[in-house]
């Protein structure tokens, strides 16, 4: 039976988006519609990646079709496109990166390094171009985490650095430039113009979202990064335990001070169960992560589990998400860096690019 475009539009508009709760009708992103025969062709673009979603999404788009009276072929092309978006106001984009996310927590120790190269390896995972920038001047651990221990990023011009890569991501951090057991005795205004260096001067290549590996707590540098860093949203990383929320609450407010939205918590170390007798422990305490967004009103992302896994796969290179991609922990990252991917994507679009340049002259 064919059908007019007006009847495809209205069988489509009965499938919603299991992220965004919208539908794809109303929201624009069904594209080039065509009727042959009986049977349909078009495109579903979305605003953020979600490969392991294509096939899901294809078959409830085409049952749709299928019950609305369509028998013919259905073609359902499903794509990405990733566009940037605003940052704090008076801040330019960096060149090369579309969205700058970063990842902090109030107090070390919480496992932000760890969820930040799982998040990094998810949104690959699901089709994004993703990088890392270590920003923990003190105590780099992205090089050791993403299998590039012991490398240093060349210089292709004197003056700028290209990025390595491990995994599909592009990573720069101090920690490719200084000896392993160095220790970085500087002032706060040397570690900042080090990180700065570190963003301004690697070429980072047509880059979806960079993740930022921030250090961990509210003072100078974390400061004076989120104040000139072009940031689209940050991602709070916490345990359930109070004393680390203490201090993450104080990080969501500095973010909050200097226009940064916060794209949500993540409660890591949420619960433990044993892999002997399968007792599950929650040695931090419960859902704190979940009482602060709610008391904050921000979006709460997920927990992790504290598992020894997490912990040995990082620690050899090979993360969670690369270690056991089909895992029950690698889908606990997806599903997170999906919803973070969706909170960028439902932020305003930024348009600086496409202004004219605007020169005033003197007529003579």
């Amino acid at each position: 039976m064919a059908l007019t475009e007006p009847a495809v539009l209205q069988a489509l508009q009965a499938v919603i988006d299991p992220l965004t709760g919208k539908d794809f009708v109303s929201t624009r992103q069904i594209k080039n519609l065509r009727l042959g025969g009986e049977g349909a062709s078009f495109e579903l673009v979305l605003g953020y990646p979600a490969r392991s979603l294509h096939a899901s999404l294809r078959q409830q788009l085409t049952d749709a079709l299928r019950q609305a009276g369509l028998t013919g072929p259905v073609e359902i092309d499903i794509r990405s496109e990733i566009t940037p978006h605003q940052v704090q106001r008076g801040v330019a984009l960096l060149p090369g990166v579309k969205n700058i996310i970063a990842v902090a927590s109030g107090k070390g120790g919480v496992g932000k390094s760890t969820t930040t190269v799982n998040l990094a390896l998810a949104l690959a995972a699901e089709g994004a171009r993703v990088g890392i920038l270590d920003a923990d001047i003190y105590g780099p651990s992205q090089p050791m985490m993403m299998g590039l221990s012991g490398q240093r990023p060349e210089t292709l011009d004197g003056q700028s650095m290209e990025p390595l890569q491990n995994h599909g991501v592009q990573v720069n951090s101090i920690g490719f430039l200084v000896a392993p057991d160095e220790a970085m005795i500087w002032r706060g205004p040397m570690a900042t113009q080090a990180l700065d260096q570190l963003l301004r001067q690697t070429n980072w290549k047509d880059l979806d979202y960079l993740l930022v590996d921030m250090p961990p707590g509210t003072g100078d540098i974390q400061l004076t990064l989120s104040q000139r860093v072009p940031i689209t949203g940050a991602v709070i990383v916490t345990t359930p335990q109070d004393i680390a929320l203490l201090d993450a609450k104080k990080g969501l407010k500095m973010f909050e001070k200097v226009g940064v939205p916060i794209l949500g918590i993540v409660e890591n170390m949420a619960v433990y169960c044993c892999p002997n007798c399968g007792h599950t422990e929650h040695i931090f305490g419960a859902e704190g992560g979940k009482k602060m967004a709610a008391e904050y009103g921000v979006d709460y992302l997920g927990a992790l589990p504290l598992n020894l896994s997490i912990r040995e796969q990082a620690d050899a290179g090979n993360p969670t998400v690369v270690a056991q991609p089909d895992g029950e922990i690698a889908g606990l990252y997806k599903s997170v860096a999906r919803q973070v991917a969706v909170k960028v994507a439902q932020r305003a679009k930024d348009f600086s690019s496409k202004f004219p340049t605007i020169t005033v002259s003197k007529n003579t």
